[in-house]
């Protein structure tokens, strides 16, 4: 017969992919109920909206099963307090990582835009693949959490392996290794409904708790504006420089000048700005048509004071390839000098975290 502490010393082996710690450890079991062959288990999740709780009752399911398989188990969700939420965020913010100290990463670079659709994303990818095309081992960290497209471009639907260091990173067709909170839900449509300190954790996790291993380069694609996210990663990654990118609007432009400036304060060096969408070229004779208007970069670029890298065009084949999953089929020729460009560019010394 099956006892209760059996079942509780099962679910240890439960692990939570978003705070990387066991349910029990985590105080997410609050009851466990034994009578006429059936479990019936509460599970606190930090939110009901938990974007792994699929996952993790079936990881509870399994391991119940594996001390009888005729349990039935039956998991009731119930929602944490503030309290409680606010309590395990902050051992989140002051333990010690696992994998860490076992990655050795040369460089980190952000690619960021401070207004969505400019095409940050399609960026951070081109340029893990151009550099993983001149022979760099790239990771590619999704930092995007409530909008993340990594996995989506790469055609990466499975779910990351583990290790007794931590969580191992995808690997894409081309050799790139990724990170993304899309990986880890039951379906990549499902929303991400979380606040801040979440958000915030679950960053610092992708950083510290997955096994990257030796890079050459680690890109991270932050999510669009000033916010959380993009703080955590500046205060708490170690990083070498911000990658901007902008497009030839003057909203995009004002935009990415507040990216800029927060870059500025908190002493991140920027590496350059390239404006992406810049112009259509045309399949028939070849001209160059501005469809979102006149090219502001270098006036922009004078402004930061930083470098203009390159003005990309907008291409619909590279669309219909991020779609299909097939970015890395996409010729990366034009991205390929300023691949170079921007690793000549990227400073050695990195950033200090400040917490």
């Amino acid at each position: 017969m099956v006892t209760e502490e059996e079942i509780r010393d099962a679910l240890r082996r439960v692990i939570d992919p978003e705070l990387g710690r066991n349910i029990v450890e985590l105080g997410m079991v609050r009851g466990i109920g034994l009578a006429d062959g059936e479990v019936n288990l509460t599970l606190a999740l930090t939110t009901l909206a938990c974007p792994s709780k699929d996952r993790i009752i079936s990881d509870i399911k399994s391991a119940i099963r594996a001390l009888d398989g005729a349990l039935i188990v039956n998991v009731k969700l119930v929602e944490m307090s503030a309290e409680e939420r606010a309590k395990i965020v902050g051992e989140q913010q002051v333990k010690q990582y696992v994998a860490e100290p076992f990655n050795e990463i040369n460089h980190v670079i952000a690619v960021m835009s401070g207004k969505g659709g400019v095409g940050k994303s399609s960026v951070a990818a081109l340029l893990a693949i151009a550099l993983r095309k001149q022979g760099e081992r790239v990771g590619l960290l999704d930092a995007d959490i409530t909008g993340p497209s990594i996995p989506r471009m790469l055609g990466l639907h499975e779910l990351p392996g583990t290790s007794p260091l931590g969580m191992l990173p995808a690997v894409s067709p081309g050799g790139v290794k990724v990170m993304s909170i899309n990986l880890l839900l039951a379906q990549e449509d499902e929303a991400v409904i979380w606040r801040g300190p979440l958000i915030s954790s679950a960053i610092r996790q992708f950083w510290g708790d997955v096994l990257w291993d030796r890079l050459d380069t680690l890109v991270i694609d932050l999510p669009p504006g000033t916010s959380d996210a993009t703080l955590t990663v500046m205060q708490s990654i170690p990083l070498n420089g911000v990658l901007l990118v902008t497009s030839p609007q003057d909203l995009a432009g004002m935009v990415v000048r507040k990216a800029a400036r927060m870059a500025q304060l908190l002493n991140i060096p920027i590496i350059g700005l390239l404006e992406n969408m810049s112009y259509v070229q045309c399949p028939d004779c070849g001209r160059q048509i501005e469809a979102f208007g006149p090219s502001r970069a270098e006036e922009t670029a004078r402004a930061l004071g930083v470098p203009l890298l390159g003005r990309i065009p907008l291409d619909p084949e590279l669309a219909r390839r991020c779609d299909s999953g097939e970015v890395e089929s996409y010729p990366v020729d034009a991205f390929a000098p300023l691949a170079a460009t921007i690793s000549v560019l990227v400073p050695d010394v990195k950033s200090k975290p400040q917490f």
